[in-house]
């Protein structure tokens, strides 16, 4: 059986959930948020220790402002629940994005960072305002200007990780993406390196335990070799 540390998820199809059943894409996007929620426990109850959702790409704003403006309160009143259930979800909480374009949500995501540090379940990453060659690109300027004052002397992998978003996080080692798509769309392109990659057919919101479960399993098959060869080989 493989170990499944970090578990990350695409969270794709809200939009097109809510379309099947002729409602506006923002309740696919409410009943997505509250799908979150139910995993977060079931992914705890199963002994993986971090979980990483894919919330909203830098690429995102692209979408239709009253989309947009949609998940921007959903993600404000989540924070508020957050904050307030901080205690009694002993889940350690972090974003993980481009914190300069949330504009005034920014203090609520800092108070429920310092709030949540302490505490010892589940530790929740939600990708906001995320964009994995944004990230590269912010952190090789970061290292360029540490290493032109001196602050390190030399650079390489283990260096890079420590201007990534993912700082201190273990990489992921199963990535899923719900609603049938089968690319990465620049989610965590440097940590996915070794990653095992799930595409499954169901929307976000109707990714449940059972899915998660057979998702599970479906890891578990897979022959994690990291470059090597099998001894029969």
């Amino acid at each position: 059986m493989n170990s499944l540390n970090h578990l990350a998820i695409i969270l794709d199809g809200n939009g097109r959930w809510a379309k099947k059943r002729g409602l506006p894409r923002k309740a696919g996007h409410v009943a997505g948020a509250k799908n979150v929620e139910t995993i977060c426990r079931a992914v705890y109850k199963r002994g993986i220790k971090y979980l990483t959702v894919y919330a909203f790409s830098t690429e995102n704003w692209k979408r239709p402002d009253d989309e947009v403006n949609a998940i921007m309160k959903l993600f404000d009143g989540y924070l508020d629940d957050c904050i307030k259930n901080c205690k009694k979800n002993n889940m350690v909480v972090r974003l993980l994005g481009d914190r300069k374009g949330i504009g005034k949500l920014i203090d609520k995501v800092e108070k429920l960072e310092n709030d949540s540090k302490d505490n010892t379940g589940l530790n929740l990453n939600i990708a906001i305002n995320y964009g994995s060659r944004n990230e590269i690109v912010n952190a090789a300027s970061l290292i360029a200007e540490d290493y032109k004052a001196g602050k390190i002397d030399k650079i390489d992998e283990d260096i890079l990780g420590e201007y990534l978003y993912t700082a201190g996080i273990p990489d992921p080692d199963l990535i899923i993406r719900t609603s049938g798509e089968q690319r990465l769309s620049n989610f965590l392109l440097w940590q996915a390196a070794y990653s095992e990659l799930l595409f499954v057919d169901k929307p976000w919101p109707d990714f449940d335990e059972q899915e998660l479960d057979k998702a599970i399993e479906a890891y578990n098959s897979r022959d994690r070799r990291y470059g090597k060869i099998k001894e029969e080989e």
